[in-house]
């Protein structure tokens, strides 16, 4: 199963769209997804703050807004076969 985190915090209208994408594309793909609230850690409003929302992926590479669900299809895709 692909894991995948969602860098968000509350009150973001594009966090908001990117979360309704991810879920619809994470019941479709089986992709286990991790809401993950910036705004609990210092170090990570600091390090996502201005980019959020933002996808990271299990080889840890990202994904800044905008992206859709086709974007995160091909990096799925370019990830797997990369394993």
């Amino acid at each position: 199963m692909i894991n995948l985190q969602l860098f968000s915090t509350a009150g973001c209208h594009l966090c908001e769209l990117a979360i309704e994408q991810v879920i619809t594309l994470a019941i479709a793909e089986q992709i286990n997804l991790h809401v993950v609230e910036i705004g609990d850690d210092d170090d990570l409003v600091e390090q996502y703050g201005v980019r959020i929302p933002v996808i990271k992926f299990s080889d840890n590479s990202e994904i800044n807004w905008p992206f859709n669900q086709n974007d995160i299809l091909q990096k799925i895709a370019w990830e797997t076969t990369e394993l």
